[in-house]
C-alpha cells in the first residue's frame, strides 16, 4: 500500500493543505480562507484560533473525499508565515490576535531597542540589527499598551507552531522563528536570555527550539478524529513558508539560487556554511547542515497589478498575456526607459523604506508595452543587486530556479535569463511551501532517502531559458544606469519623506 504525508501551510490569507505520495505525486488539496485584519493603519493581525479551525477544514477536504489515502498517512509537516507572534496561556489559547510579520506599529519601541541595545553585538550574534522584523519590538509595544494582556501570557510561538501544537500537544519553536525574531544566538544555536530582561520574563517565556527536520510530537487523539488522520503519526517541527518553498523549488545544494516572483520578490541562496550579511537576511536552511542567505524586494509582481488595475483600468483577464505580447515587441532595455521599483521602498539590500519607485527616460514614443516591460526588468535587475552582493562575498550562484506567479510568464522568465546571463530553470505549477514541509516531514519518515528526490515531484513542470547573448550585452548596460540612478537620487527619496514625516 502506498504511503502519503500531509503538508499544511497557514499563509496570510488561507490555509493550504496537500497529501504527496512516496512514488512521486501531488495527489490531493485543500484550502480554506480567511481575512487579514488591520484595526489601524500599520497593523497587521489575524485571529490564530481561525488559523486551527482553517487547517482542519483544509484536510478535512482532503481525508473526507480521499479516505483510503488518509489511513496511510505516515507524517506531517506544517509551515506558515515568520515571524508571526501569537501570545499564548497557560492553556494554549491565544490572549489576544496574533501580531503579523508585516506589522508597523512597534516604530517608538525600535527608536527604544536601538539605543539600549549594543547593534553590533545583535548583528554579530543574530545576523541582523534591530529592525520591523524582530519580535521583541512588538512585544515591548504589547506589554507598554496592553499591560493586562501580556501579564496573562505565559509563552510565544509562531503560525505554524501554533497549528502544530494544537496537533501533537507540543510547546516548542522553530528554528527559523527564533533566527526572525533578533533574539537567537544563529552560531551557539540558544536564546540570548540576557534580552530578556527587557520584558521582565525568565527562559520559560519562550519554549525550547526544534530544528525544522526534528519532531516536535505525535498527533493526539482529539487532533485525529477532527482531522481524520491516523493518531501518533509523528509531525515535525514545520518551518517557515519561504524557507519549505526552497525545498520545495529543488534549491538543497551550496550554490542553488531561487528567484521568487511574488507580490514581494524574494531570492534564496544555499550556502554550506554560516555566513551573514548586513544586506541580507540569513535562515538555516530545512535541509540539515545547509544554510540561506534570504533577499526580499518590497515589491515584485505587485508592480505589475498596480500597472494593470491602477494605470490601464483594466479587468480584462486575459491582460497579461496580452501585455506580454506588446512588451515582446519592444526591444531590451525598453528604449532607454528604466524604472527604480522602490514603490514600497526597499528592504533588501537597500534597507531604505524612503526610496520611491522612478520612470527614469520617459518620452512621448514610449507605450504601455515599453512600461510594462521596464516594469518586468525593474525587478530581474534588483533580484541581479541581489547577487552582485553574493558576489561581494564570494559566492556565485550554480543552479538558479524560479517559482510562483512571474515564473508563468515565459517571457518574463527569458527576461530573467537574459539579464542573469544564466540558465535558468522555471516551475509554473510550483505548489509552494506545503509541499517542502510535506517532503520534509516524508525524510523524517523514512519514506525519502535523498533531499534529491524532491525532484521527482518538480521534473514534469520544469521549464528552461538559456540567456541571449545579444540581449545580455544591452542588459549590462542598462543595469549600470539602474544602478547609478538609486545613489544618485537617494538624497532627494530623503528630502521628499521628510515632506511627509
Amino acid at each position: 500500500m502506498e504511503r502519503y504525508i500531509l503538508g499544511i501551510d497557514i499563509g496570510t490569507t488561507s490555509v493550504k493543505a496537500l497529501l504527496i505520495s512516496e512514488s512521486g505525486a501531488l495527489a490531493a488539496e485543500g484550502k480554506a480562507d480567511h481575512d487579514l485584519i488591520s484595526a489601524h493603519p500599520g497593523w497587521a493581525e489575524e485571529n490564530a484560533e481561525v488559523w486551527w479551525s482553517n487547517a482542519v477544514a483544509a484536510v478535512r477536504q482532503i481525508t473526507d473525499a480521499h479516505p483510503d489515502m488518509a489511513e496511510n498517512i505516515v507524517s506531517a509537516g506544517v509551515s506558515g508565515m515568520v515571524p508571526a507572534l501569537v501570545l499564548l496561556d497557560h492553556d494554549g489559547k491565544p490572549v489576544r490576535n496574533t501580531i503579523q510579520q508585516n506589522d508597523a506599529r512597534a516604530v517608538a519601541q525600535i527608536e527604544k531597542l536601538t539605543a539600549l541595545l549594543d547593534q553590533d553585538e545583535l548583528y554579530e550574534r543574530t545576523g541582523t540589527r534591530t529592525n520591523q522584523q524582530h519580535v521583541l519590538p512588538r512585544l515591548l509595544w504589547v506589554k507598554e499598551n496592553e499591560p493586562e494582556v501580556f501579564a496573562r501570557s505565559e509563552y510565544v510561538v509562531g503560525s505554524y507552531e501554533f497549528v502544530t501544537g494544537r496537533m501533537t500537544g507540543a510547546r516548542y519553536i522553530e528554528s527559523n522563528w527564533a533566527v526572525e525574531s533578533g533574539l537567537y544566538d544563529i552560531r551557539r544555536q540558544c536564546w540570548m536570555t540576557e534580552q530578556f530582561s527587557v520584558l521582565g520574563v525568565d527562559k520559560s517565556y519562550f519554549p525550547p527550539v526544534i530544528a525544522s527536520h526534528e519532531k516536535a510530537g505525535n498527533v493526539t487523539q482529539e487532533a485525529a478524529a477532527l482531522m481524520g488522520i491516523p493518531a501518533g503519526i509523528p509531525v515535525i517541527s514545520g518551518s517557515a513558508d519561504h524557507v519549505a518553498s526552497t525545498l520545495a523549488a529543488g534549491i538543497v545544494k551550496p550554490g542553488d539560487l531561487l528567484i521568487k516572483f511574488g507580490g514581494a520578490g524574494d531570492i534564496l541562496f544555499c550556502t554550506g556554511d554560516i555566513q551573514t550579511s548586513d544586506k541580507l537576511f540569513f535562515d538555516y536552511h530545512i535541509v540539515p547542515g545547509k544554510y540561506l542567505l534570504n533577499g526580499c524586494m518590497a515589491a515584485s509582481g505587485s508592480l505589475s497589478k498596480w500597472f494593470v488595475k491602477d494605470i490601464l483600468h483594466s479587468t480584462d483577464p486575459d491582460i497579461f498575456k496580452k501585455l506580454d505580447k506588446e512588451a515582446a515587441k519592444v526591444p531590451p532595455a525598453s528604449d532607454g526607459l528604466v524604472i527604480l521599483p522602490y514603490f514600497l521602498g526597499e528592504k533588501t539590500p537597500l534597507f531604505d523604506p524612503s526610496a520611491r519607485g522612478v520612470m527614469f527616460g520617459l518620452t512621448l514614443s514610449h507605450t504601455p508595452g515599453h512600461i510594462f516591460r521596464a516594469i518586468l526588468e525593474a525587478v530581474i535587475y534588483g533580484f541581479k543587486h541581489h547577487i552582485d552582493v553574493l558576489a561581494e562575498m564570494g559566492y556565485t550562484p550554480g543552479r538558479i530556479f524560479a517559482t510562483n506567479g512571474g515564473s508563468k510568464s515565459s517571457f518574463w522568465c527569458q527576461i530573467a535569463a537574459d539579464v542573469l546571463d544564466a540558465h535558468v530553470t522555471s516551475f509554473p505549477k510550483h505548489p509552494g511551501s506545503a509541499l517542502g514541509v510535506a517532503f520534509l516531514a516524508g525524510v523524517h519518515a523514512g519514506v525519502f532517502q535523498d533531499f534529491e528526490e524532491i525532484q521527482k515531484f518538480l521534473a514534469s513542470g520544469a521549464q528552461e531559458y538559456d540567456p541571449i547573448e545579444e540581449n545580455a550585452k544591452i542588459y549590462r548596460k542598462s543595469y549600470q544606469i539602474y544602478r547609478e540612478l538609486y545613489q544618485e537620487l537617494r538624497p532627494s527619496f530623503a528630502a521628499v519623506q521628510r515632506l511627509y514625516d
